[in-house]
């Protein structure tokens, strides 16, 4: 399978996700892949969304005990927005860590649908995978401790070899961007969990769907600031633009405000990086909504399959 990003509104890891699912990429696959990773204290949402009236699929990552606040370290924040008149339908699965309290260690699985009556129809579903023990996430995390956590799961060797090539980009860009070596860049607890979910499970869809080539548009960004870590900082952000450097990428931008393409996604364009064709023939479309709404972009990345032409050896 060879696929085409369209990247008019900027790249996310959660809207790169999102539209490999809307493409058929297995959910159930994405959820094993993940929860083989061993982290604790999120909660994955599925579910559809209009984003200016177009149906695309919303992947997201919410940590347990945090604010909606995507790929915190990174600097890319949003808001978890949704248009009212339309019909919902979300799933949400936990997996979160708890103390023990004097009681037996067990696993909870619980599946619940509602239907609310407020004059717009809403379906829920719930997965929850509670574990209880007494185990704290780390508050930080640097490259050898998420190596540990990428290598130590249960994913094929493709996987995880290009979940930390694209590791490797964003560790290379921090650390130019701090003035430090990489082995010290360290990823705060919200920046990393999100960071390797979105990374591995963009992984996991690609390796399911069987896709050989990616190809890539120009990639659009605003203007302004973004609130980091470390305080407001000029869009794009360092490390995007330390990603962006010394490449074959084309940076255009949006007339508009706010911060279109988080380090996760330019690391994800960078790493599978191949110049868009001429010309193809679309096959088949994905789109995953951001999380934001803009003025002059419609918050979504469009993936698209598509046949070059090209004779396969």
């Amino acid at each position: 399978m060879d696929l085409y990003f369209e990247m008019y509104s900027g790249i996310a890891g959660d809207m790169t996700i999102g539209a490999l699912l809307d493409l058929g990429a297995s959910k159930e696959k994405l959820i094993e892949g993940i929860k083989s990773l061993g982290l604790t204290g999120y909660d994955l949402v599925f579910e559809r969304v209009k984003k200016n009236g177009i149906d695309s699929y919303n992947f997201d990552v919410i940590l347990a005990g945090h604010d909606h606040d995507h790929e915190g370290d990174h600097c890319h924040c949003h808001e978890h927005t949704h248009e009212d008149g339309h019909t919902h339908s979300h799933e949400h699965c936990h997996d979160h860590d708890h103390h023990d309290h004097d009681h037996n260690h067990h696993d909870h699985e619980h599946c619940h649908e509602h239907t609310h009556e407020d004059g717009h129809t809403h379906s829920h579903e719930h997965c929850h995978d509670h574990d209880h023990d007494h185990h704290h996430d780390h508050v930080h995390r640097n490259l050898t401790d998420i190596e540990e956590i990428i290598n130590s799961s249960d994913l094929n060797d493709n996987i995880k070899k290009n979940a930390l090539g694209i590791f490797d980009i964003i560790g290379d860009a921090e650390a130019k961007a701090h003035g430090i070596d990489k082995s010290e860049v360290h990823f705060h607890e919200v920046g990393a969990i999100d960071s390797i979910i979105d990374i591995v499970g963009t992984c996991i869809c690609l390796d399911d769907l069987g896709v050989e080539n990616i190809y890539f548009s120009d990639l659009y960004e605003g203007f302004g600031y973004q609130m980091c870590a470390h305080g407001p900082m000029p869009i794009p952000v360092p490390a995007v633009a330390n990603i962006l450097a010394d490449s074959e990428i084309n940076l255009n931008f949006i007339g508009e405000e706010g911060e279109h393409i988080t380090p996760t996604g330019a690391a994800i364009v960078k790493y599978f990086y191949k110049k868009a064709p001429e010309s193809f023939k679309i096959k088949k479309i994905g789109l995953g909504a951001g999380n934001k709404d803009f003025e002059k972009s419609t918050n979504v990345l469009r993936v698209i399959e598509i046949d070059t032409g090209k004779k396969k050896l």
